[in-house]
């Protein structure tokens, strides 16, 4: 019994956990959280060994970039879309026009990437990263996944409780049963069995009452007497 509860305790405390990562996942990756900071899930290999696929990385916004950073940026800067952000090294820095421009790659890749990003495209520098997490997360926004890992354990915890707030409801009615009574109490207990009955009697002569009125209320019965003739 102490090991289920043990492992329900687990279970409880990874789910909150899980909503916790979700619910930060969606914020911190389509608005602009305080600090700078964004979560956004890796989903493909370009950059491993250093990040594998499906790691959530944490990125926070830097007033410059330097070579040798890992950087998250828009894809394509004029589509800022969530689903079109790139995560690679800055391979090399350059300055044009008095705009700075990067030379960007994937540690996997053989060539750098073909467009140079502008500062202004970057989104921030990855701090660290959590291998796999980002799958559980990617899972999670599916329909599946978030009835699977959200719905159903959110049940069966509420459920749970339930339960436990059942059986420490039980346990006060039976100490109570059990205990004796302080004298406090039992006066409490006779002067209520003594207004009970009183109730009861006084119930009883109004009964009594209300049937009288009837019967002296009822009209008595006219009856014609004849005579016989002789």
């Amino acid at each position: 019994m102490k090991l289920i509860k043990t492992l329900g305790k687990v279970f409880r405390w990874l789910l909150v956990v899980v909503v916790i990562l979700v619910g930060a996942s969606v914020v911190f990756s389509n608005l602009n959280a305080p600090g700078g900071y964004r979560l956004f899930i890796v989903q493909s290999g370009s950059m491993e060994p250093r990040i594998k696929t499906g790691s959530l990385v944490t990125v926070v916004s830097k007033p410059e970039y330097k070579e040798g950073d890992i950087v998250t940026f828009w894809e394509n800067p004029n589509v800022k879309k969530i689903t079109e952000s790139v995560t690679h090294r800055i391979a090399a820095v350059e300055e044009k026009d008095g705009k700075i421009f990067f030379t960007t790659k994937g540690d996997a890749n053989p060539a750098p990437d073909r467009e140079k990003i502008e500062r202004e495209a970057v989104l921030g520098k990855v701090i660290f990263s959590l291998p796999k997490v980002g799958r559980v997360l990617a899972f999670t926004k599916t329909q599946t996944g978030f009835f699977v890992l959200i719905v159903i354990p959110a049940v069966l915890i509420v459920y749970s409780e339930l339960m436990n707030i059942k059986n420490e409801a039980k346990k006060l009615i039976v100490e109570r049963r059990s205990r004796k009574l302080s004298a406090l109490e039992e006066v409490e207990v006779a002067v209520g069995n003594e207004v009970g009955k009183v109730e009861k009697e006084a119930k009883k002569i109004k009964k009594e009452m209300e049937f009288d009125l009837k019967g002296s209320k009822k009209p008595k019965k006219r009856t014609t007497k004849t005579k016989k003739i002789k």
